[in-house]
């Protein structure tokens, strides 16, 4: 009777893992959303530790076929047969489901990462557009129009890893077609912003540098020119008190 009972909680165990391996892992996922996909992580959760759970439950078994097997070696010797079978599935349904639940965990961290990546410069896009608006009508003073380039220039110094990070998270992703319609959707409209962006920046800057050197250039011929209007001050002055006459001065003197 003892062995029939065995032989009925080995049957028991096979049946509960075959309906687990179907379950959760011959079943087709599609994440589509951040929801779909958050869910899936948690289901695979709670089957890793349902599966773990049974342990306990396989351990017991195990321990009294081999007991019915060492008192009743003639009744006992199938079912230890039977349990190595189960032993050696249940092993390998343990590891099959710890390596998808760990793949989703993955997947799901990834997909924080990509999110968090994105905020980071989606700030730095507004931090650049807000600096482009600032530099737009600079008044033609050396010292503002000088200011203002330097705080553009600060902003377009921004290091280009995030974006990098973006680009190889988002087409992981994509690769394995999670989320692949949002995060192109996501991924089309921050490039998008970025190169009009960076555009508009690049131009001002250019703007910002020719008025800067326009200016540069204006302000060395004013000094050259009241420099040299000084120097002929002096001489001029020099001629008046010295009572020399007009005629005897050089022409450009006259």
């Amino acid at each position: 009777e003892k062995a029939v009972n065995l032989k009925k909680d080995l049957a028991e165990m096979q049946e509960w893992m075959t309906q687990a391996e179907e379950e959760y892992l011959e079943k087709d996922f599609e994440y589509k959303s951040p929801e779909e996909l958050e869910n899936a992580v948690e289901e695979m959760k709670r089957a890793k530790e349902d599966v773990l759970q049974k342990e306990v439950r396989v351990k017991i078994l195990k321990d009294n076929i081999k007991m019915l097997a060492t008192k009743v070696p003639s009744s006992g010797q199938d079912l230890v047969t039977e349990l190595n079978v189960v032993l050696e599935n249940y092993q390998l349904l343990c590891n099959r489901i710890r390596g998808k639940c760990h793949t989703l965990e993955e997947v799901w961290s990834c997909w924080i990462e990509l999110l968090q990546y994105l905020d980071l410069e989606t700030a730095w896009l507004n931090n650049l557009e807000e600096r482009v608006q600032m530099t737009g009508n600079v008044p033609d003073k050396l010292d503002v129009v000088n200011d203002a380039l330097e705080s553009l220039e600060s902003v377009l110094r921004h290091p280009a890893d995030n974006r990098t990070q973006i680009r190889e998270l988002g087409q992981t992703l994509i690769d394995g077609g999670i989320l692949d319609d949002i995060i192109s959707e996501k991924l089309e409209a921050f490039n998008a912003r970025y190169e009009e962006l960076s555009h508009l920046a690049v131009s001002r800057q250019i703007t910002l540098e020719q008025q800067l050197q326009t200016m540069r250039e204006t302000d060395h011929m004013l000094q050259v020119l009241q420099e040299s209007l000084g120097d002929l001050d002096r001489q001029l002055t020099s001629y008046l008190t010295d009572r020399i006459d007009a005629f005897q001065m050089p022409q450009e003197a006259q």
